[in-house]
């Protein structure tokens, strides 16, 4: 029965390995072939490299990756590929969502084989396991790089309005202390400023470039700051003003942010406590006994044990979650 499963399992890697070097080589070969025709043109055109960029055309481009043809699928085929699309950009890295998307296959495929084949479960516990591993880690990962990105914005985020501030205090408009920001300022808000500046050279309009970066970062900081421009430019007023107070509004929001965070530090700590001591303990069992613990998957009575266990973990660690979590 061991022979088989790792045969079994032998095979299902094989066929994923030869699926995503398929993809990739498809991929590189159309890279190849467009570079090839790109080449010959400038060739037939007698025109130097330099001269050929020149006449080229601007379009928008997308982070495609090393797997092309499976990202132009997937945006077929998911039902919701932009706000997955939106997601990997938060994080600020060249994440495609096909190189995504292998990722998540690559890992439910070795978390499932790991649980079923040295770990001794059963495929109908595995598959679901591995499941929830290939779904869940990565898009944990993109979730904290993402918080992370947008808390570093957050930080400097006033600062960059009080350089708007004394940009529209010297006279400049509105649109050239955008790209001071861009230029002066630290990433991420630098780099984001930046988009928005470019964008405004190439046509959109200072209020769509704005609500791009705000569906962007995904943060109430910026859709404040969108939303005070968009007033302003309806019903006019100071808009020096409007934004320095806006800045010091944001300064003191996210000083609340950190006393709230200080104060429940020991909450916090208790329930990472409570919730980890379960897991721990066997871990300890199982070193000291393995057989005693082996029980609870090999019986069906054990597999419905842990199943309740796990759900009132669940529960438990998301009703603490709540009670720890405040709103400003």
């Amino acid at each position: 029965m061991m022979g088989g499963e790792l045969v079994l399992f032998g095979g299902v890697a094989s066929a994923l390995i030869a699926l995503v070097l398929a993809i990739h080589s498809g991929g590189a070969a159309k890279r190849a072939l467009v570079r090839r025709a790109a080449a010959v043109n400038r060739r037939a055109h007698g025109l130097a490299p330099a001269v050929a960029a020149a006449h080229m055309t601007v379009r928008r481009t997308e982070t495609t990756g090393a797997f092309p043809t499976l990202d132009r699928m997937l945006k077929s085929l998911l039902p919701r590929a932009s706000v997955l699309r939106d997601k990997l950009d938060r994080t600020g890295r060249d994440i495609s969502i096909g190189s995504y998307m292998v990722v998540n296959g690559a890992l439910m495929l070795v978390a499932s084989g790991l649980a079923a084949v040295p770990g001794g479960l059963p495929w109908l516990i595995a598959l679901p396991f591995g499941l929830a591993v290939g779904l869940g880690l990565p898009n944990w990962m993109i979730g904290r790089m993402a918080k992370r990105r947008v808390n570093r914005f957050n930080g400097l985020f006033p600062d960059a309005i009080d350089l708007i501030v004394r940009g529209l205090r010297s006279g400049l408009p509105v649109t050239e202390s955008i790209g001071a920001v861009g230029r002066e300022m630290a990433d991420p808000v630098g780099v984001e400023f930046r988009k928005v500046f470019d964008s405004m050279k190439f046509g959109r309009t200072l209020e769509d470039a704005l609500w791009d970066a705000a569906r962007r970062l995904d943060t109430p900081e910026f859709k404040f700051f969108v939303i005070s421009l968009s007033v302003q430019k309806e019903t006019g007023g100071n808009l020096a003003e409007t934004l320095a107070n806006l800045s010091d509004i944001l300064r003191r929001r996210r000083q609340m942010k950190l006393k709230i965070k200080a104060m429940s530090s020991e909450a916090r700590a208790s329930a990472v406590i409570l919730g980890s001591l379960p897991f721990v303990m066997f871990g300890i069992l199982s070193a000291i006994n393995w057989s005693y613990e082996s029980t609870l998957f090999t019986d069906p009575r054990g597999l419905i044990m842990v199943g309740v266990a796990l759900g009132s973990l669940s529960l438990g660690g998301l009703v603490m979650s709540k009670m720890v979590s405040f709103e400003i």
